[in-house]
């Protein structure tokens, strides 16, 4: 995989080869998909950033080679560790690491973010309570901006409570949902 903007651009990151998702596949996020989500947030230059189900950490190092600082990375999966490690030492910026569930982290918080990009496996069926809880914490403060990552069949009826709707981004099979803190 290719970093796909910013000032690391073009350098390549490694996939973790397995690990425990629930289908037992890595899905690292489309450069596709990368590259249009990042190109609709802008400029990232001093805005707080979390990834959440980070997995190989493409996602954290898209945001700190756009300008990111500071980046936090959250991944319970012990088998995409050393990846993740190794990854994110190519950051421009401190990438700080979080190894845990991110439910646990979400209960946990005590900061917000600007920006939040949730990436739950696919198969995950929390996804709305997550976000509702998310939204509920102390990780989003007024104005900030949740992404969730999903497969098209999981739609939602109305946003998650504690949050409204920006758009939507439609990705092959996948999803993401912009949403902004109320």
């Amino acid at each position: 995989m290719r970093i796909t903007g910013g000032i690391l651009k073009g350098r390549t990151v490694e996939v973790p080869r397995s690990g425990r998702t629930v289908s037992g596949v890595i899905r690292p996020a489309m450069d596709r998909m990368r590259e249009s989500v990042f190109g609709a947030l802008g400029d990232l230059s001093g805005q707080s950033f979390l990834d959440l189900f980070s997995g190989s950490g493409i996602i954290a190092l898209e945001a700190a080679s756009r300008g990111a600082n500071p980046v936090e990375a959250v991944e319970m999966d012990s088998v995409k560790r050393k990846t993740l490690i190794e990854n994110v030492s190519l950051s421009p910026v401190r990438v700080q690491c979080h190894f845990i569930a991110v439910e646990l982290y979400v209960r946990r918080a005590k900061k917000p973010f600007d920006i939040i990009f949730c990436d739950p496996p696919f198969p995950y069926k929390f996804k709305w309570e997550l976000a509702a809880s998310i939204a509920a914490s102390p990780l989003m403060a007024g104005g900030s901006r949740l992404l969730l990552h999903r497969p098209r069949q999981n739609a939602f009826e109305a946003p998650p409570e504690g949050l409204s709707f920006e758009e939507s981004r439609t990705y092959g099979r996948s999803i993401v949902d912009f949403f902004k803190k109320n």
